[in-house]
């Protein structure tokens, strides 16, 4: 249907909206919220109904609604102060009141074109988990294929960055030959999940696969096996690895499409992925870069929580690792950005995870720990939220404990772009714990993984003295300072405050040992 109002002419079909003959931008959420008032313009639409249309029932902000709202009065030009097209009704909802002229929808000129290239839900990414296919007749491999669906789907729900198709919806697919340019149409998804499972007497067999919609190309796939005795172990390990993965690979998918495109036609989304790529280089220019990116996603979307989120982490990088001269104003633009995140949106695990680990940058390990906890309620399978809970951990002491949440982080993103400070904080755990050849040998791998940074190095170069191979020391520490110059014990204990006396009293005899 075309709708016709002033100057404007809204198309719904084609999803497109004019201004005077000129396009004019929109993000699929506006789209769709004005779509929903326009053709629901004889009566008041609620708040409730709107959370329910444009966000599928997910809680959000008053201020991601207010966002939205504004954003569709700016494309039809109309205002808050003056609302002559959409009128707020306060506490109730809203309704669109400007004369509407419906019009015919023009006949297609030629066949239907192929479907876009970008995932077509609003914004984040989008997945649909499909039933699994049940290979040979047995109840178990029936139950199995409808059970482990469903369970993703649930813990796929609790990820905030992703949209995620529901079970009545996405069961409707079922069979080993699904055509995915059917389910990109009917569900406008970018991604899919789908599997099979066989369970007999003897073994139960399962493959999961990720493909885009778009192309149906595989961009992930798994094979698990296991006895069918521990099945209901087995379903919580599938979902726990599964989950992992996405939460890896989607974010890069969707950086490497961002990259591209024009940097003109970035939408929110896609600079807020790029910008996480950039962040994850552990390198000046690039978290210059990330911050600018994180910058332009909040310009385009002012409620977007996550960007708030990861603006705040790059802040962190400036001042964890000295990338700027003013190490205090970074720590305290990284407190604020956290706030703004979860005053947005206070259930989202990473806005919960910044807001932790900006309590490091004033000593406040302690302080840290509660918003690392709900972190990780919100999101049991989080790596990174049970890694930075292990950092604070075992800098306050507890070595064993600390080991064991790392190990967890490592077990459930074994590819974490902050991999190697997981093997960094494993490595303190054993310092902690007086274990120096184990520390060294942790340390060593740290400072080998991708990403790793002059802290890690530094920390190599620590381990390896304290465990009395001092020339393999100097060497890591000589890297260290190439990279950052100047960096001694002043900065080291500035970034790692050990509360362990007898810890914190090793890093300085380590640092004199370098110096001779």
């Amino acid at each position: 249907m075309i709708y016709r109002f002033g100057p404007v002419r809204f198309d719904t079909a084609r999803r497109e909206l004019t201004a005077a003959g000129r396009p004019v931008p929109v993000e699929p959420q506006v789209f769709d919220l004005l779509q929903l008032l326009i053709e629901n313009r004889e009566r008041l639409v609620t708040k409730d109904e709107i959370l329910e249309r444009i966000w599928r029932g997910r809680i959000v902000s008053e201020a991601a609604l207010s966002s939205r709202v504004k954003s569709a009065r700016q494309a039809i030009g109309d205002d808050g102060r003056a609302q002559r097209l959409i009128r707020t009704h306060a506490k109730h909802g809203f309704r669109f009141v400007g004369e509407v002229e419906p019009l015919a929808a023009e006949p297609a000129a030629a066949p239907a074109p192929a479907p876009e290239a970008e995932p077509l839900q609003a914004g984040r990414p989008s997945i649909a988990v499909l039933p699994f296919t049940a290979i040979g007749a047995g109840p178990a491999s029936q139950a199995m294929a409808e059970a482990l669906p469903h369970d993703l789907i649930s813990e796929l729900a609790r990820l905030r960055w992703l949209f995620v198709i529901a079970r009545g919806s996405s069961f409707r697919f079922r069979g080993p030959a699904i055509d995915l340019g059917e389910v990109r149409a009917a569900l406008k998804v970018g991604y899919c999940l789908s599997g099979s499972v066989e369970v007999d007497e003897t073994a139960l067999s399962l493959t999961v696969e990720l493909c885009e919609t778009a192309g149906g190309g595989v961009v992930w796939s798994e094979r698990f096996a296991g006895r069918p005795g521990a099945i209901h172990e087995i379903r919580q390990e599938i979902v726990r690895l599964v989950i992992a993965a996405l939460e890896l690979q989607i974010p890069l998918i969707e950086a490497r499409r961002a990259r591209l495109a024009s940097p003109d036609s970035l939408d929110a989304w896609s600079a807020f992925h790029l910008g996480l790529s950039e962040l994850f280089r552990f390198a000046p220019q690039a978290n210059a870069r990330a911050a600018r990116l994180f910058e332009h996603a909040l310009e385009l979307e002012p409620g977007f929580a996550r960007a708030h989120a990861a603006l705040s982490f790059a802040h962190f990088e400036n001042a964890f690792l000295g990338f700027v001269d003013d190490v205090g104003a970074a720590a305290e633009m990284a407190r604020g950005a956290a706030e703004a995140g979860l005053a947005l949106d206070p259930l989202d695990p990473f806005c919960n995870l910044v807001m932790g680990r900006s309590f490091w940058l004033a000593d406040q390990l302690e302080a840290s720990l509660p918003w690392l906890d709900r972190a990780m309620a919100l999101s049991p399978n989080y790596a990174q939220a049970r890694y930075a809970r292990a950092w604070a951990e075992t800098l306050m002491g507890d070595g064993r404990q600390g080991r064991a949440d790392v190990d967890a982080a490592l077990a459930l993103s074994p590819l974490d772009p902050l991999a190697y400070g997981m093997l960094g904080v494993r490595a303190f755990s054993h310092m902690v714990l007086d274990e120096p050849a184990e520390a060294a040998a942790f340390a060593e791998r740290a400072a080998h993984s991708p990403g790793a940074h002059a802290l890690i190095e530094m920390i190599a170069a620590i381990a390896h003295v304290l465990a009395g191979d001092v020339e393999r020391g100097r060497r890591w520490a000589a890297s260290a300072r190439a990279r950052h110059p100047g960096l001694g014990l002043a900065e080291f204990l500035r970034a790692f405050p050990f509360r362990d006396a007898e810890a914190r009293a090793r890093i300085p005899r380590a640092f004199e040992e370098l110096a001779r």
